[in-house]
């Protein structure tokens, strides 16, 4: 995603010198160092004047990209996802969202991207944290063509963003002459029995579930939820009125996230699924360390967990 990120991004910015890209001293390998064959230009190189390292001062780097965006820049700050919701809550919360300021925070390594590192680079919280600001987009893609897409998006989109990649990534999803649109969820797969209604690059894991639930009788729909807010409130009604029952899946705490998201929809609409779940992280912080496959597994939130819940939730436990 990061990659399809940077790519998307040189693209739009050759077109728009209003665009900045702000790193808070990370990204080399994408944003500063040579291509191995030396034949392709990295952003720095070709963008000097739409590219500043501020260093290892995130806060300030929120700060300095409002200024900008004030002035009539649009400004993508860049830096591992615990980092610019965390530690920046206040300069993203006081400076940017309350002035509508056309910040876009970039965070690389959602969920359990960076697992080897422990729970300081585990980002789990932030899609709450940033769903509950006030007139903030939140995006989280689940694959390259959607992280492309939201890039483009986001350009266009006024006031502060969040934009959470992702270290892993589902295959491709879309169809030909598919149109990505914000705040629409994009129907992957359709299905009776229960929907799939997954965020980020863990909607991999639900496609997995689903053609091994198909292979058990079990139809799923499965909608990637690319955006948190604003959220597609018809698609989830639709979804607990046309089929079994919904699970929800995210790389993140159940509290405020996806899941909260979903059955905020259902209850505002009255239409209750037949059955519900939410698959994330549930008791306490992920203290455990591991790749982020293995924090998935440990944390049951992979695609034989996916199985087994929708097996649970349908009474037809194995």
């Amino acid at each position: 995603m990061r990659d399809a990120f940077v790519e998307r991004l040189m693209e739009l910015a050759a077109a728009d010198p209003r665009i900045m890209l702000l790193t808070g001293d990370l990204g080399f390998g994408v944003l500063v160092d040579p291509t191995p064959d030396g034949t392709k230009p990295r952003y720095a190189e070709r963008f000097p004047r739409q590219y500043l390292n501020v260093g290892v001062a995130e806060q300030n780097m929120t700060g300095i990209a409002t200024g900008l965006a004030m002035e009539g820049r649009i400004v993508f700050t860049y830096s591992i996802a615990n980092f610019p919701t965390l530690r920046c809550l206040e300069q993203v919360r006081n400076d940017a969202a309350y002035h509508g300021a056309n910040v876009k925070v970039v965070a690389i390594g959602g969920g359990f991207s960076y697992g080897a590192l422990g729970i300081s680079h585990h980002a789990t919280e932030d899609l709450s944290i940033m769903r509950s600001l006030p007139d903030v987009t939140v995006v989280s893609p689940g694959d390259v063509w959607e992280t492309q897409e939201a890039t483009s998006a986001l350009v266009e989109t006024p006031g502060t963003c969040y934009l959470r990649l992702d270290k892993s990534v589902a295959p491709p999803t879309h169809a030909d002459g598919e149109r990505f649109e914000l705040g629409r969820a994009r129907l992957i797969r359709d299905g009776h029995d229960l929907t799939l209604i997954a965020t980020g690059g863990i909607l991999g894991e639900a496609l997995v579930a689903a053609e091994d639930l198909a292979m058990r009788g079990i139809e799923c729909r499965v909608l990637s939820m690319h955006t948190i807010k604003p959220f597609d409130a018809e698609a989830v009604v639709s979804a607990a009125r046309e089929t079994g029952g919904i699970i929800t899946i995210e790389e993140h705490t159940i509290h405020g996230g996806l899941g909260s998201a979903v059955a905020e929809a259902c209850l505002d609409a009255a239409a209750l699924p037949g059955a519900f779940s939410r698959i994330g992280l549930r008791a306490g912080f992920s203290s455990v360390v591991g790749s982020q496959q293995y924090l998935r597994s440990v944390y049951r939130m992979d695609a034989p967990a996916i199985v087994r819940q929708a097996e649970t939730l349908l009474g037809r436990a194995t």
